[in-house]
């Protein structure tokens, strides 16, 4: 029942020994610097991301590649010829074309394998809120699940997988084309933050601005109370663009207010900080409103 492997790509940002713990498989992006690709593996072993971030600061221009078909080729096709099923869960679709390039790879190696089980899912998540979907995921494995049974789960779920995240800089979503340079100027002279989440279609939306850093986490924290289902069972991950600081002031802020199982604080990795920018702060919980009204 459990021959099979559950892959993903690095915009999970989990740290890179619970993954391994998961027994998740990992495809590495990549992030180009200045001209220099690195591929972001969870490990850091091609650029760690503190030093990503501070070459972010220093205003390296930074961009992105997705997996392509054959990497993906490359990496299924070995366990197929094993004998071993995979369940491939890929970054938002509205975000990303590794999802399509999965799914090229998927009709290729159907056609060679056909007795062999390939199932390729759209997580309509990003960061770790795609970490979080796949540690449900990889933990349903370890208990016995099958392919289809933990398919069919991430299928269900994935929409209750709530993204509430604000940015340190203004700029980062004008360069991605998500706000206007008029409006991140003025935002940046009246120190407007915005809160941000990902909606029930994978795309990122906001949510309201507010003045100042300390309002928007509380209007984070008043969200997530609002639509957190069951705290009391749930992990919660928080990750950051190099803020550790305000990081452990949000895991406080939620950890007076609700009764969570567990908070984990990690680092939003090379690919998406390369788009949310430094100082970027997130949440991620199960809860029942991917909406943007608040």
């Amino acid at each position: 029942m459990n021959d099979y492997v559950i892959y993903t790509d690095s915009c999970v940002d989990l740290p890179a020994e619970l993954a391994a713990r998961l027994g998740l498989e990992v495809l590495p992006m990549a992030v180009n610097l200045d001209g220099e690709v690195y591929p972001h593996h969870l490990d850091g072993r091609a650029i760690a991301n503190q030093e990503f971030y501070r070459l972010l600061r220093a205003r390296k221009f930074s961009q992105t590649s997705q997996i392509n078909p054959q990497e993906f080729l490359a990496a299924f096709e070995p366990l197929l010829q094993r004998g071993i099923d995979i369940l491939s869960v890929s970054f938002s679709s509205a975000l990303s074309g590794t999802f399509q390039s999965a799914l090229i790879a998927r009709e290729e190696l159907a056609e060679r394998y056909p007795e062999r089980k390939l199932i390729v899912l759209d997580s309509l998540c990003a960061s770790a809120g795609q970490g979080l979907l796949l540690t449900y995921a990889a933990e349903m494995k370890k208990r016995g699940a099958g392919i289809e049974e933990v398919a069919d789960w991430i299928e269900t779920n994935k929409r209750k997988v709530c993204h509430l995240f604000t940015v340190g800089d203004l700029n980062h979503l004008r360069r991605g084309g998500r706000l206007s340079a008029t409006r991140a100027l003025i935002g940046t002279l009246l120190d407007m933050k915005p809160l941000l989440h990902v909606d029930a279609n994978g795309r990122l939306a906001q949510m309201q601005i507010t003045r100042g850093r300390c309002r928007v986490l509380a209007k984070m924290v008043d969200r997530m109370e609002k639509t957190i289902v069951k705290p009391e069972g749930q992990i919660v991950y928080i990750a950051h663009g190099d803020c550790p600081e305000d990081a452990e002031k949000l895991r406080r802020m939620i950890a007076e207010r609700l009764p969570v199982k567990e908070i984990t604080i990690h680092y939003i990795g090379p690919v998406i900080g390369s788009h949310s920018g430094p100082d970027t702060l997130a949440v991620f919980y199960l809860g029942t409103d991917r909406s943007a009204q608040f």
